[in-house]
């Protein structure tokens, strides 16, 4: 058993399945009554409070960012007709869940984690579970929902906000042509790339309320335990959102045929 305990690498492995039960029970729990409908409520509300203001003010610069870099690509090889649907289509499919995802991890995600690690310190946590009240249905339930759901709006309003960026510096820093750049969008885009960015989010979502509800209900201990908390939720949630996307790509990629072909 000694042997065993101290087996490089058999702590991640023993933290990923704590995680991974964790998220088993949280789906479980979902459908399970009475649904904590006032605290779901509020979740989204205090999610959204945190995250809309910081996505809004990065989805701009990340769109034109985008459109300026394949403006200046496409034009380069003499395919400036093709400039809109690229632009287009590389914000919808993979910026927009990825600036969502990284907005809900670093700031929603972030105060969960927070909040579980405190009332854990707290020993809230333990009062619930004495009362006969499960933590996970009363607490992490209505914040995984809410991560959830909040990040598939928030990834609608990026792709707007990002493609109306990217078109303003295409056409006006770019000099590019607003009819062609709409053309190419509608010959080549489709609607399941507004279906995977969308799954892309709300998977993203859970990804992130999962992983801060679980470091926020172990904290090392004391408040410099929960500080730690947080920051190890936030580096796992991106690493593991990055690597989901690179997955999920790769099978839309590969089931979705490209519009034309």
């Amino acid at each position: 058993m000694s042997a065993r305990a101290t087996f490089p690498g058999v702590g991640a492995l023993r933290e990923t399945g704590r995680m991974f039960s964790l998220a088993i029970d949280v789906v479980r729990l979902t459908f399970r009554r009475p649904f904590q409908l006032r605290e779901f409520i509020q979740q989204c509300w205090f999610v959204v409070s945190v995250t809309v203001l910081p996505t809004a003010l990065v989805s701009i610069p990340f769109g034109a960012v985008i459109a300026l870099q394949i403006g200046s690509l496409t034009r380069q090889i003499g395919a400036q007709s093709f400039t809109g649907a690229a632009s287009v289509l590389a914000i919808i499919q993979q910026a927009s869940p990825i600036v969502t995802a990284l907005l809900i991890a670093g700031a929603g995600g972030s105060a969960i984690c927070a909040d579980l690690g405190s009332r854990k310190i707290r020993e809230e946590i333990d009062a619930m579970e004495v009362l006969g009240v499960s933590p996970i249905q009363r607490l992490v339930v209505p914040r995984v929902l809410a991560a959830m759901l909040v990040s598939v709006l928030l990834n609608g309003m990026v792709s707007v906000v990002g493609v109306m960026g990217g078109y303003f510096f295409n056409v006006v820093l770019q000099d590019g042509t607003p009819g062609a750049y709409l053309a190419s969008f509608s010959a080549l885009a489709q609607l399941p790339d507004l279906w995977i960015s969308e799954i892309k989010a709300l998977i993203f979502g859970f990804l992130a309320g999962i992983v801060a509800a679980y470091r926020g209900l172990n904290p090392a201990g004391g408040p410099k335990g929960v500080g730690d908390a947080v920051n190890q939720a936030v580096v796992i949630t991106f690493l593991l959102l990055f690597f989901v996307n690179f997955v999920l790509t790769t099978i839309y990629l590969q089931v979705v045929p490209a519009k034309g072909s």
